[in-house]
């Protein structure tokens, strides 16, 4: 276990009971165990794993005012001098131990087997089928709202130029002879265009009003630990992906900050467990957010589809990936070990004898663990897909409203035009 790697560490103190006394060291938490090693000569003086703790409590001794105690089965241990804080640490262990547990269920139970299962290619095979067709659709939608984006930049260009034009007319309408400016007629004709326009704009503002930028499309939601910026006081929230932002939240679902997707600079991964999100300013400090999650590997997958040219991999995340027994889809913490923990079948046969014998006859999942989180990540990316094929196909379909309404002003002023070059003729 000392081979671990450490998601966090923390200076603090602990008790050991038998020699009663406290002893300095670094408190490591890790996916699957937390151990406590001492200052002075390295000794690794405690050690369980996650699944195996009952309770977590902020508690007061008579020795040291503030303490964590951690209950494993009957023993409880006890730890101090918590840096940054008490309230950081509980923070951070009661997530993980939480998610440990919903994630695991019964993580003492039967280890599934690892193998290829002939249905769970199957499974892959189909849903990478499906991933690679939408990917191919939201190409065609994204170049087809290109061929929209260049059709309301020319336009933009022909509204200008009837502008131009229109300034023209106007002046080719007032006589140099006329001492007072426009003609009374002119002035009269310009004041109906203008209220014309203005009423023609605001039906057109009213119109994509009402209909409103869409819904926005939530991909998935985990619980986080934050902080913002330097600060270390990590707290506990939620963090919401969604097609064109990422929004965290704190405990009482409490809007903290939202990330629109074009105000992201970069994003740092330094564990898969672990994360920072940055918007740079310049003259104006940056904002920046420090994620935790035991989620996370489910997030991360998503954001490298959104973020490809902003994401980043730190050392440390490389650390995890080589070492395999760190791997987040570990079977300790599968689903299907989750399933197989509590009872894997249950079968009544009958004997010979007629009489009824309960059987416990453990089967093979028709899916492996790694199959299960392989296919997890491949739906939710779909999902992802499926979302941005939604939002791009609304934004189409408000701009294809733009584009009519604009095709419409511009020919009414551009029949206005020619009549009113007639009569000059």
């Amino acid at each position: 276990m000392s081979k671990d790697i450490s998601i966090h560490s923390w200076p603090c103190s602990y008790y050991v009971s038998n020699e009663k006394r406290w002893v300095c060291g670094t408190l490591s938490l890790t996916p699957k165990s937390l151990r406590f090693t001492a200052s002075k000569d390295g000794e690794n003086l405690a050690s369980f794993r996650l699944f195996r703790i009952s309770e977590i409590k902020k508690e007061s001794s008579s020795f040291i005012f503030s303490s964590l105690t951690i209950t494993e089965g009957n023993v409880k241990h006890w730890f101090s001098s918590l840096q940054p804080s008490r309230a950081v640490v509980f923070n951070v262990l009661e997530h993980f131990w939480r998610e440990q547990l919903l994630g695991s269920g019964a993580a003492a139970g039967v280890e599934a087997s690892e193998s290829q299962t002939s249905k769970g290619k199957e499974l892959i095979r189909l849903v990478s089928g499906s991933q690679k067709r939408l990917e191919d659709t939201g190409k065609v939608l994204h170049h087809q709202g290109e061929q929209f984006d260049n059709i309301m930049v020319g336009l933009n260009k022909i509204e200008s130029d009837s502008d131009v034009a229109d300034k023209l007319l106007s002046e080719l309408e007032s006589p140099p002879w006329w001492p007072f400016g426009k003609l009374p007629w002119r002035s009269q004709q310009e004041a109906k265009i203008q209220h014309e326009a203005s009423a023609s704009a605001s039906a057109s503002a009213s119109a994509s009003a009402k209909k409103g930028p869409g819904k926005e499309g939530v991909i998935t939601k985990v619980p986080v630990i934050f902080s913002k910026g330097e600060d270390l006081n990590l707290k506990p929230g939620k963090l919401t992906v969604l097609v064109s932002a990422l929004e965290i939240s704190d405990s009482s679902s409490q809007h903290v900050h939202r990330y629109h997707r074009e105000e992201v600079d970069d994003i740092r991964v330094h564990t898969p467990f672990e994360l920072s999100i940055r918007q740079r300013f310049i003259g104006k400090p940056d904002i920046s957010y420090r994620l935790m999650s035991a989620k996370m590997p489910e997030v991360l997958s998503i954001l490298e589809m959104q973020y490809k040219k902003k994401i980043e991999f730190m050392p440390d995340y490389s650390a995890f990936k080589s070492n395999p027994e760190q791997s987040p889809s570990n079977p300790e913490t599968s689903i299907w070990n989750s399933a197989s923990g509590f009872i894997d079948c249950i079968r009544l046969s009958e004997a010979q004898s007629g009489e009824q014998q309960a059987q416990l006859q453990v089967l093979q999942p028709p899916v492996s663990d790694s199959e299960a989180q392989e296919l997890k990540q491949m739906v939710m990316k779909l999902k992802n897909l499926a979302l941005e094929a939604e939002t791009e196909l609304e934004r189409q379909d408000e701009a294809l409203d733009i584009i009519t309404s604009s095709v419409d002003h511009a020919t009414t002023h551009i029949d206005k035009h020619i009549h009113r070059m007639r009569k000059l003729l």
